[in-house]
């Protein structure tokens, strides 16, 4: 049966890594929360086979983008189709929690960083 989630109830934060909860899962979705101490990151990565939509709960930072970075803050939405390289960084001095959405929910074999010149898969 369908609960209402309190998002902030539900972050996990260290103060060495970004911390992550799973809010929901299933083979078709999986919504989780990224928490950010300042000046954590998640590196740039991409998805395969999947989009990915970041909203922001509180906080402020920025979205990474492959070529660029814009300014995110609470209210902000960021949708990184399938293949895009994308990540997040809290250059702020308060927490960010950010909701992540991913469709259809990831498997093992998914994720990667971005190709460079140096790295060609």
């Amino acid at each position: 049966m369908p609960s209402v989630i309190q998002p902030t109830d539900r972050a996990v934060w260290h103060p060495d890594k970004m911390g992550k909860s799973t809010l929901f899962e299933s083979p078709r979705m999986l919504v989780g929360l990224n928490a950010f101490e300042p000046g954590q990151a998640h590196a740039l990565h991409a998805h395969h086979g999947m989009d990915k939509l970041y909203y922001v709960i509180e906080g402020q930072g920025l979205f990474l983008l492959e070529n660029a970075e814009r300014p995110m803050r609470a209210g902000d939405l960021l949708v990184a189709s399938d293949g895009v390289p994308h990540g997040i960084r809290n250059n702020s001095s308060r927490r960010l929690l950010v909701m992540a959405v991913l469709a259809p929910g990831p498997s093992t074999d998914t994720v990667s960083a971005p190709r460079s010149a140096n790295n060609r898969e």
